[in-house]
């Protein structure tokens, strides 16, 4: 079994082709997929998505884009999502001071509303963080006993202590597969084994060979693939490590 811990199969993009692009996952090994919200309306749309779909796990949340829009009636749509039994995460939430589409301040206080709620629900919090490192790790440090992963882990290795000691995963996407990343893939050689997670991001971020094309959650094999690479392993052991460890972030069924 592989689990791809972060794909945005409800995306518009995906509408031509979903139950052919979940068969080629299916086929090519991958029977679980997190599937994460962004906002309200795409939050819906994964629990919707999820219900009918076999192996799909749904999460709410507000993206760091659309903090903006973090709203009381934004909030309660989220809370409401989050506090059903088939929500598995909060999130997708976080830091993007890279685009900075929202304010940095109205980013901050929507991330610390997100990990109060995870904590209150015990449930684990999907973070984004892109050039914001340090904001990130001081807003987690100040919600003690929240727990979660570092989605789409694109830092180095001396980033990674932070995170790890507040005992956080560290998932992985196609960014790990590009030429001339030998920071983010001695992040994903210095990992533990049983932080290690694997994602597409999916649609995006597809991995080297396929890259610039729409990414779906067949390809994290790709991913995988490189991570067995850079830490000499194999493949079929990692793919059950890495289910074995979504599986206990997520509080899945066994694999």
């Amino acid at each position: 079994m592989i689990t791809d811990t972060h794909a945005h199969v409800f995306w518009k993009t995906f509408d031509d082709d979903r139950e052919a692009m979940l068969a080629r996952a299916r086929s090519a090994g991958v029977e679980r997929m997190i599937v994460p919200g962004t906002e309200v309306d795409t939050s819906r749309a994964a629990f919707e998505l999820c219900a009918r779909e076999p192996g799909l796990f749904p999460s709410a949340g507000l993206h760091p884009h659309d903090a903006s829009s973090s709203d009381s009636a934004a909030r309660t749509a989220i809370a409401e999502l989050s506090r059903r039994d088939d929500a598995v995460a909060v999130g997708e939430t976080g830091l993007d001071f890279f685009k900075e589409y929202s304010p940095r301040a109205a980013q901050l206080e929507n991330f610390r509303w997100h990990l109060e709620l995870a904590r209150a629900l015990d449930k684990p919090v999907i973070v984004h963080c892109r050039d914001a490192h340090e904001e990130t790790l001081a807003a987690l440090r100040g919600v003690p006993g929240v727990r979660g992963v570092m989605h789409c882990y694109t830092m180095g290795a001396e980033e990674l202590p932070g995170y790890l000691d507040l005992g956080f995963y560290i998932s992985f996407s196609g960014v790990v597969t590009y030429p001339k990343n030998e920071r983010n893939q001695a992040a994903a050689r210095a990992v533990p084994i049983e932080r290690l997670l694997v994602e597409t991001d999916a649609p995006y971020l597809a991995p080297q060979g396929r890259r610039g094309a729409r990414n779906e959650p067949a390809f994290v094999r790709g991913v995988l693939d490189e991570l067995v690479r850079v830490r000499g392993t194999t493949f079929d052991a990692l793919a059950r490590r890495t289910s074995e460890n979504a599986a206990e972030l997520f509080r899945l069924p066994a694999p």
